[in-house]
């Protein structure tokens, strides 16, 4: 069966393994599928929901951008565009804003958790952009989106507001509830530091992450220094659920090399963690230096990058813009 992928990132610079393993390698694999067609977007917007610099975005657009392509994303299969360059996301998320209930805004669990105890303080922005999420779904008629645990909440939302106001405006087949494709193992990578702590950037530690454009010795002494225990490593699944850096490693290891969690138990089963780390350092290596040095090779040529995500607006422009136009006719707007 065919499917129409959408999905986003968004452009907060220093992408990390996290970024890698739960969302641009499955977006690499999605797009190598002949049955589907795939929208990627660096969803710049979604960013200054916390005040940005502009010097700053420019640069972490374009690094976004670098990263999808040096890791496997081709612009010629696939469009990949930033989303301010695409008009109708705005204008589309304003109108399915009038359609969206409060009640359903206030039951989004990642506002509380990004607006932290003075909420009042946080932007009108933060509050309302899982309708702008939803709005960059449904203006593409995306049938399925790649998302991580944590986002789901967001896409049931979007299914929400689709499906009401098919019901409102009485066109059942007007907007499609999108469905989501979350991976089952490992798409949550923790941090190298504490294995209880999602990977961000927003650490304070370096050593806490793998970032996409570190170096080779970097990567190596990054994984020489992350958070273990004292036991060897275990020999069953089940031992690793009071584990967590034990289980975060191992599923490193299953993620980059496309192995199952069980069988890379059963190679290192009563090891210890210095032998591990050795080959862990190594297969890291081996997946995130060509990517990190192509990062690097395209952030030298900008106008190359910006003439991607120009080229890429032009196609996603037609598809949403045609979905604007027959919203209005819709609303009443001519």
């Amino acid at each position: 069966m065919s499917k129409k992928i959408f999905s986003g990132v968004q452009p907060t610079g220093n992408l990390h393994l996290g970024n890698y393993i739960g969302a641009i390698k499955n977006f690499v694999s999605l797009q190598n599928d002949p049955d589907n067609s795939c929208i990627y977007c660096v969803v710049d917007l979604h960013a200054i929901t916390v005040k940005q610099n502009a010097v700053e975005l420019k640069k972490n657009i374009r690094e976004t951008t670098a990263a999808f392509i040096a890791s496997g994303l081709d612009y010629k299969k696939s469009i990949i565009f930033n989303q301010s360059l695409v008009p109708a996301h705005a204008e589309g998320s304003w109108m399915l804003s009038c359609v969206a209930r409060m009640g359903w805004l206030n039951r989004m669990t990642q506002f509380k958790e990004k607006a932290g105890k003075d909420k009042e303080k946080a932007s009108v922005g933060l509050y309302i952009y899982p309708i702008l999420m939803a709005a960059d779904i449904l203006l593409y008629d995306a049938t399925h989106v790649p998302v991580g645990e944590d986002q789901k909440q967001h896409l049931e939302l979007s299914r929400d507001i689709a499906n009401k106001f098919n019901l409102d405006f009485n066109v059942p087949d007007f907007f499609i509830p999108p469905e989501p494709l979350i991976q089952k193992k490992f798409s949550r990578i923790m941090s190298l530091k504490d294995g209880t702590v999602k990977m961000s950037k927003s650490d304070p530690s370096d050593l806490s992450r793998i970032n996409l454009n570190d170096s080779s010795d970097q990567i190596i002494n990054k994984i020489k220094k992350a958070k273990t225990d004292a036991e060897p490593l275990p020999d069953d699944e089940n031992e690793l659920s009071n584990r967590p850096e034990a289980e975060n490693l191992l599923g490193i290891y299953s993620s980059l090399s496309d192995q199952k969690l069980n069988k890379i138990i059963n190679e290192f089963a009563g090891k210890n963690f210095s032998e591990f780390k050795k080959q862990l350092a190594t297969l890291v290596v081996d997946k995130i230096s060509p990517i990190s040095l192509e990062i690097n090779k395209l952030l030298k040529d900008e106008k190359f990058i910006d003439d991607i995500l120009i080229q890429g607006a032009e196609k996603a422009n037609i598809i949403a813009s045609k979905k604007i136009q027959d919203l209005k006719k819709i609303i009443g707007f001519k």
